[in-house]
């Protein structure tokens, strides 16, 4: 057994609502309260109609689906939320179309032999990039992010290992705003490298690294063709009202997460510009400068 615990101790469950009564939460309490009257005042309007293995045989099932609503819960939400997100995502546009285009957009797609798809106007709550690299949110406040490098884990000891995870802990315990680790992962063009990398075979004064700068051009250009080469990006997110209070959290999740031995960096303002442009289209190649 191994002498170091590759473990850290995080809280769980810091946001989740308080029990207000019977180890319920006032969400809960309240579906199954209405659920309850409604039921009740059903039965005391319809019993002299009906009798009363038919009020049950309709108030039972829906009893069970309000107590699976309240109770249950799935992909960390519970089951009312996710199901009215389930519902608003079902109403709202698939298609979105710039502010400037969305009449034109509108118009020449009504005109169609098919049913029609009306696409939304497309409305990022980005509204600025500042120069010291804090987004503006509007409303919802401000924004920072910082781009953070992989950590190869396994081919370290157990002593490293239990250094890192116990780093990592301390800097999720020590945050206290909102937190977002964005994983993206996108293709990447390599036609761009195999032509600076071939351009520059040509002014290499020595012959043997000439020729390896432009068979190793040749190498790119093959695997581009032949191949789809992805790029894994990782981006920390942090959220404050503040710009000022925002900036900070970034610099200190920078710090923190250099302390894993990860490379890190806050993005300056031509480099979230960047991230927000290739963040609206997902298949699009490209990376951070």
């Amino acid at each position: 057994m191994s002498e170091y615990e590759l473990g850290a101790h995080i809280p769980a469950d810091v946001d989740a609502p308080d029990k207000v009564v019977y180890n319920l939460t006032f969400r809960q309490a309240a579906i199954l309260a209405a659920t309850a009257a409604g039921l009740w005042l059903a039965w005391q309007q319809l019993r002299d109609l009906l009798p009363g293995p038919v009020l049950l045989a309709v108030g039972l099932p829906v009893a069970a689906v309000a107590v699976v609503v309240a109770l249950g819960r799935r992909d960390g939400l519970s089951l009312d939320r996710w199901l009215l997100a389930g519902l608003r995502h079902a109403r709202t546009p698939k298609a979105y179309l710039p502010p400037h285009a969305a009449g034109a957009g509108r118009a020449r797609l009504l005109h169609t032999t098919s049913r029609p798809v009306v696409p939304g106007v497309l409305q990022l709550p980005a509204q600025a990039v500042g120069a010291d690299g804090v987004l503006d949110l509007g409303q919802h406040g401000t924004a920072a992010v910082v781009a953070v490098s992989t950590v190869n884990f396994g081919l370290r000891d157990p002593a490293e290992q239990a250094a890192l995870i116990d780093t990592f802990g301390r800097w999720l315990n020590a945050l206290t705003c909102p937190t977002q680790i964005l994983l993206t992962t996108r293709p990447v063009d390599l036609t761009a490298r195999a032509r600076t990398l071939s351009a520059a075979a040509g002014h290499l004064n020595h012959d043997g690294l000439a020729a390896l700068a432009a068979d190793h051009a040749v190498f790119l250009t093959r695997l581009g063709e032949q191949t789809q080469p992805l790029a894994r990006q990782v981006l920390v997110v942090v959220r404050d009202p503040a710009r000022v209070r925002a900036r900070r959290h970034a610099d200190d999740t920078a710090a923190a997460l250099a302390r894993c031995a990860a490379n890190t960096r806050v993005l300056d303002p031509t480099q979230l510009t960047h991230v927000l442009t290739h963040a609206v289209d997902p298949r699009r190649p490209g990376g951070l400068p």
